[in-house]
């Protein structure tokens, strides 16, 4: 045999890469080489037809060849060791693949083996064995991984049944979202159906439980039922009290009170839970209509208040336009007095929307605060009758003071209140006067 006859062809290349990369972690098998590419190599035909084949050990013979020349008949045994190869090739790729059964690949490959050294074939025999056994070896590989795979599974499979009976007798024993935990219970039992794998023993041990957990949570669910018929009825004969309450204040005008009894009617309302479906709706819509009654007719109250505090903050603006045009600095004294006439008449307007309140106060003081300077720089522009003044200021004060106290004696508080309001005025300008003569 020459080097040449050694030298693997293309389809031999081939077939030692597909060799060393399908391993298991085992090492790889040698390549097997194509018989049929070159019969010579691997046997011979001698002159009486009989066929042999070369291995390690030796020539074997492998049959007879009658039907024709010697490479015929070296060509036929090829192509019988290349189908041979072809056949562990395939087992190879299954157990690759994992596309078969692990089982049947090992018998395969154990029969390919057993039978190969009595085989009729021509072709690297030595080659095929240690690959055969090779692939024998996968295969056992393969055959304990799919039942470590199975047990794997089953033992999934029986933890994830008593995970699940695990939360149905928790929810038997505790739950008290009667409709979400039934619901689970019966998802349970559906995604329990689908549940392969379990052996019978473990499987009907761990039924009992799940149906005891879900008697258990149905006797509870039960029981509570009962209890709330119970509770709703006596709801029914409580909300028809306060029923009978809300309808009776609907005529009521004392608005804050009533409104302020409406809500603890609400709240008490929520607090006693629900009556029978049908009573309970019958009930909430008298309910609500006295509330909306009562409501509504306050809300017609506060429309016209509303309308008249509208009112007076556009009487109040019209004061202030005039406020707001007085002279202050040509004569103080005018000022001041053009100034009360007008914070009495605004006293007399009465109340304006809260949300304009600060927004109208604040011009009234502006203008106030602009008269009280001009009379300040007046009194400090006119040093030598500052005393006088201070007099006079004074004199005001306790004038006002007095006629404010015979007014709350007589018991006309408005005029009382008139009366103080000018006094603190004059108080202030008496104050401001000191000052002016305390910093002169």
């Amino acid at each position: 045999m020459t080097d040449q006859d050694t030298t693997p062809n293309t389809a031999d290349a081939s077939a030692a890469a597909d060799s060393t990369t399908s391993g298991s972690g085992r090492g790889a098998a040698p390549a097997v080489p194509i018989a049929s590419g070159d019969p010579a190599r691997w046997g011979r035909v001698d002159s009486e037809g009989e066929v042999y084949v070369r291995t390690s050990e030796g020539e074997r013979f492998v049959g007879s060849w009658q039907a024709g020349d010697a490479d015929e008949g070296l060509a036929h045994f090829a192509r019988r060791f290349d189908d041979l190869r072809t056949e562990a090739e395939l087992l190879e790729t299954r157990l690759s693949s994992g596309s078969g059964d692990p089982k049947q690949a090992l018998s395969s490959a154990k029969h390919l083996r057993d039978g190969l050294p009595e085989a009729s074939v021509v072709g690297d025999v030595d080659s095929l064995a240690t690959r055969l056994e090779h692939i024998v070896t996968r295969a056992e590989h393969a055959v304990e991984q799919a039942k470590a795979e199975r047990e794997k599974a089953r033992a999934d499979a029986v933890a994830r049944k008593e995970a699940l009976v695990e939360e149905a007798e928790q929810i038997g024993a505790e739950a008290t979202n009667w409709k979400a935990a039934g619901d689970r219970l019966r998802a349970i039992f559906e995604e329990w159906k689908s549940v392969r794998g379990v052996d019978r023993k473990t499987d009907e041990q761990l039924w009992k439980r799940f149906t005891k957990a879900r008697d258990a949570f149905n006797r509870r669910r039960g029981s509570h039922f009962a209890e709330l018929d119970r509770q709703r009825n006596a709801a029914k004969e409580r909300k028809q009290e306060l029923v009978d309450e809300a309808e009776s204040l609907t005529e009521s005008t004392d608005w804050g009170p009533t409104a302020d009894r409406y809500k603890q009617l609400m709240s008490e309302w929520k607090s006693v839970g629900r009556a029978p479906k049908d009573s309970d709706e019958a009930l909430w819509k008298r309910f609500r209509a006295a509330q909306d009654k009562f409501f509504s007719r306050r809300s017609e109250a506060f429309a016209e208040r509303d309308a008249e505090f509208a009112e007076n903050a556009r009487l109040k603006e019209e004061l202030l336009a005039e406020a707001e045009r007085i002279d202050a600095d040509t004569d103080p004294n005018a000022a001041q007095a053009q100034l009360q006439r007008i914070q009495r008449r605004w006293d007399e307007i009465g109340k304006v929307p809260r949300e304009r309140i600060r927004e109208l106060e604040g011009r009234l003081r502006a203008v106030n605060d602009r008269v009280r300077s001009a009379a300040q720089h007046e009194w400090r522009r006119t040093d030598p009758e500052a005393q006088a003044r201070v007099e006079q200021f004074r004199e005001r004060v306790e004038q006002y003071e007095q006629q404010a106290a015979k007014a709350r004696s007589a018991g006309n508080e408005k005029r009382a209140k008139e009366a103080e309001q000018q006094a603190r005025q004059w108080q202030e300008w008496l104050t401001a006067a000191q000052n002016a003569l305390t910093d002169r």
